[in-house]
């Protein structure tokens, strides 16, 4: 291989060398690298190199010579020879590619003066290339000589320190700025420093620790944030929380006003009015719808006000003689019944326009005293009575509450009955009877005894009250026995007799005061028709009502079993039949 002196490049043989002489160096000016003397053709260049230049041209052939056979053993040597060689080659280079302006052969002198000069000054400097040949210097001062002539002494790209030689530099850069070098280098012995979040590598330990305390700050960032957002989460569900309970809380209020009121409403507690005013208001409302001439409802109104002045009943809702018409009927009719017991007298009352809705319980508490009245076994009890009035019947309630009976059921009833519209049931009727000094009892049937919610119970116990002696010679048998009162969720009727038919099965007979009179008062004619018994009848699979409770009366009191009975009241309970 040879290589060129001019630009160092290299050529495998001797014509090639001249083809790229001629081409590249002949055809353009020629200029010394180390001077930049031009203006001679190629021989007198070399020659002047040679001559001039000794020194430069033997340490550029040591040193091609030295890059092409590697010395030592180092692998750190090579490195740094081939990079040396590599540098002092482009230096060459760049030394014969000068920029300095080119000077054409026609600018030369003409006498060849210059040509003098130089191989009078090549010939002086052959000679002492001659002498020199003999002591050639060594391989290192050759590179030194290189270096310290081709390089300024280098410089840290990092940090500007300077060392002498570049293996001293490339130590520093390694040892210095390794965490700035694209990969980690193996020859760097200072220890690696992996974050244990997100495995970044960091060469010192003071820079991987301000790196994780900012990943520990932004991690206490985010839970601060998170907190903040759980809290104001939590405050907001808190909120709704409040206002959904809010809500719940005022709709329940609402409905249980709405259901208070509609008790209130149902059982006459709505302050608005009570019998009197109700009389009058239908009675208006029946004049309008032209039912009822004004005549009429003036003197109807005075009779309701003697009435309500005397306190007696004025009977325009009374029917009598009903238990005689029975007592017919059976002896000379109903041939399907095997036997019936029949009560004392009764008559019947049916509601009016003014305690329509409401006033079951009074008209029930009518029919009840009137047979007490029928019989003289009550007549030291009820001496000069006479059947009161609805309001007059809660007056005497209050007055019996007054006395000490049933103060629970009195506090229910806010202690005030008159001038209302208010419902009443069996311990009212109870109270009333007994502080009348009749004697009586309630007995709760408080749950079926038969199948499809039926009460058997009820009408055996019926049975035996009125049948006690268990008179079968008789098909009708008219007992002492007064009627008994009886009571289910919103409705009361009283029982005037029970009948045994030949299929044995029983049937109670019950006045019910929402039948109106025109009704009952079929029952008084000489033949009976059958359809006039179904209000009458009620069978076992008529009486459906959940719970059912009756009062029945058994005789009378002393006024000292009447005070132990108002002492008893106050901790009073009805008795259950199983």
């Amino acid at each position: 291989m040879l290589s060129c002196d001019i630009c160092g490049e290299t050529v495998s043989s001797e014509p090639d060398m001249k083809t790229h002489l001629l081409i590249v160096h002949m055809e353009n000016e020629v200029i010394c690298p180390f001077c930049k003397l031009s203006g001679v053709n190629y021989d007198e260049m070399c020659f002047h190199i040679e001559t001039a230049h000794f020194e430069h041209s033997t340490q550029e052939r040591n040193f091609e010579r030295i890059n092409t056979v590697p010395y030592g053993s180092s692998d750190n040597k090579k490195d740094n020879t081939l990079q040396g060689r590599t540098e002092v080659n482009s230096s060459i280079h760049s030394a014969c590619a000068s920029n300095h302006p080119k000077k054409s052969a026609q600018n030369l002198p003409e006498d060849g003066a210059l040509k003098h000069d130089l191989y009078s000054e090549n010939l002086t400097e052959s000679r002492k290339f001659m002498k020199g040949r003999e002591k050639q210097p060594c391989l290192t001062e050759i590179k030194g000589s290189i270096y310290e002539t081709t390089y300024s002494l280098p410089e840290c790209p990092f940090c500007g320190k300077i060392e002498d030689h570049s293996q001293d530099m490339e130590t520093h850069v390694k040892t210095n700025h390794a965490d700035l070098l694209d990969t980690p280098l193996e020859e760097c012995d200072r220890p690696l420093y992996d974050c244990p979040m997100c495995g970044l590598i960091c060469t010192d330990y003071r820079i991987l620790q301000e790196h994780v305390d900012l990943h520990l700050e932004e991690s206490s960032f985010q839970q601060g944030m998170d907190r903040v957002q759980c809290s104001n989460d939590l405050e907001l569900a808190h909120k709704l929380q409040q206002e959904e309970d809010r809500r719940r809380r005022s709709e329940e209020s609402r409905q249980e006003v709405e259901e208070f009121q509609k008790l209130q409403r149902q059982y006459g507690l709505d302050n608005s009015g009570g019998y009197k005013e109700q009389q009058l208001r239908n009675m208006e409302i029946e004049v309008n719808r032209g039912r009822m001439h004004p005549s009429e409802f003036h003197r109807r109104k005075a009779d309701m006000m003697e009435s309500l002045a005397v306190g007696v009943d004025d009977g325009k809702t009374k029917t009598s003689g009903i238990m005689e018409a029975l007592q017919r009927y059976y002896q000379n009719a109903a041939t399907e019944v095997r036997h019936v017991w029949l009560s004392t007298m009764v008559d019947h009352f049916h509601s009016s326009l003014g305690d329509k809705g409401w006033g079951c319980g009074y008209r029930n508490f009518q029919m009840l005293l009137s047979s007490l009245l029928q019989n003289d076994a009550y007549d030291d009890c009820l001496k000069g009575m006479s059947v009161p009035c609805i309001p007059k019947i809660q007056s005497m309630i209050e007055d019996a509450w007054k006395e000490g009976f049933d103060p629970q059921g009195a506090s229910q009833l806010n202690n005030k009955l008159q001038g209302t519209k208010a419902w009443i049931g069996a311990c009212e009727i109870y109270t009333l009877l007994t502080s009348l000094r009749v004697k009586c009892r309630i007995i709760d049937f408080h749950k079926s005894t038969g199948p499809l919610g039926t009460h058997p119970r009820l009408f055996e116990w019926i049975l035996n009250y009125y049948s006690s002696e268990r008179e079968r010679s008789q098909k009708v048998v008219c007992t002492c026995k007064p009627p008994i009162y009886l009571q289910h969720q919103g409705h009361s009727r009283i029982v005037v007799g029970i009948e045994e038919r030949k299929n044995r099965t029983l049937c109670l007979l019950i006045f019910d005061p929402g039948c109106p009179s025109r009704e009952m008062q079929k029952l008084l004619k000489q033949d009976i028709e059958a359809s006039s018994f179904k209000q009458l009848r009620k069978s076992v699979g008529n009486l459906k009502h959940k719970q059912y409770q009756i009062v029945a009366v058994e005789g009378t009191l002393s006024p000292e079993e009447k005070a132990a009975r108002r002492q008893a009241s106050q901790v009073f309970t009805a008795e259950k039949i199983p």
